[in-house]
C-alpha cells in the first residue's frame, strides 16, 4: 500500500502543478512585487525517520528589521497580502515540489522544525515513522487552534491507523476547512506559536 501511496503521490503532485501553473505564475509575480526576492521561503524541516530536507513554501512576510539588524517578530513582517495568501493556503502550493521529490506526501503529519527534535517524547517522535504531509488528520481536527500536544495525538494516531481510505477522507476534508478558512492561526495569534515541549 506505501508504494500505492507514493504513486497516488506522484501523480497528484504533476497533475497539479500543470493544473495550477497559471496561478504559481500569478502569485510569483505578486509576491515580487510586493515583497521582493526571494519569492520562494525555504526552510529545513523534519521528515520521515528524522531526516532533515529542505521545505519550500511562498513567501509571505517582508524583512523589516530593528535597530540591531535583527529581523522583526513575525507578527510584524507578515504583512496583509501574506495574510490572504496564507488564509487561502496558498503558500503552501511549492510543497507539491516536495511531494514530487518524495521528502513528503499529499496526506502525513506536517513537517516541522528541526529545532523541536530534542523536545519530543519517545511517543510524540512516532509522527515521523511516516511521510510528513501537505495536510494531515491534525488539519482537519483543528488545525493551529490545537495545542501542540493534541495535534501530535492526532499525528501518532494517524501513523497507527493509516489506510487509504483515511487518505482519501483527509484530502476532502482538508478542502472544506481550506474554504471555511478555519484554524489558520492559533487563538489571538498572527502565526503559530512555537513548540516548547510544554505545550
Amino acid at each position: 500500500m506505501n508504494n500505492l501511496k507514493r504513486i497516488l503521490d506522484i501523480i497528484f503532485s504533476l497533475c497539479a502543478l500543470i493544473i495550477l501553473s497559471p496561478i504559481f505564475l500569478g502569485l510569483y509575480i505578486l509576491i515580487k512585487f510586493k515583497l521582493g526576492s526571494p519569492v520562494i521561503f525555504k526552510q529545513e524541516r523534519v521528515g520521515i525517520k528524522n531526516r532533515v530536507f529542505t521545505m519550500y513554501k511562498f513567501r509571505t512576510m517582508n524583512d523589516l528589521k530593528d535597530d540591531k539588524n535583527n529581523l522583526l517578530p513575525d507578527y510584524l513582517r507578515l504583512t496583509k497580502f501574506g495574510k490572504i495568501i496564507r488564509s487561502l493556503s496558498l503558500d503552501e502550493l511549492p510543497e507539491l515540489f516536495n511531494i514530487l521529490k518524495g521528502d513528503m506526501s499529499l496526506i502525513g503529519p506536517r513537517p516541522l522544525l528541526v529545532e523541536y527534535l530534542k523536545l519530543y517524547d519517545g511517543e510524540q517522535i512516532r509522527r515521523h515513522d511516516v511521510l510528513p504531509g501537505l495536510t494531515g488528520f491534525a488539519q482537519i481536527n483543528g488545525r493551529n487552534n490545537l495545542k501542540w500536544s493534541e495535534k501530535f495525538k492526532l499525528d501518532v494516531w494517524y501513523v497507527d491507523n493509516w489506510s487509504l481510505k483515511l487518505d482519501i477522507k483527509i484530502f476532502f476534508l482538508t478542502i472544506y476547512k481550506v474554504l471555511k478558512r478555519e484554524g489558520i492561526s492559533g487563538a489571538g495569534e498572527i502565526t503559530v506559536s512555537k513548540f516548547t515541549g510544554l505545550n
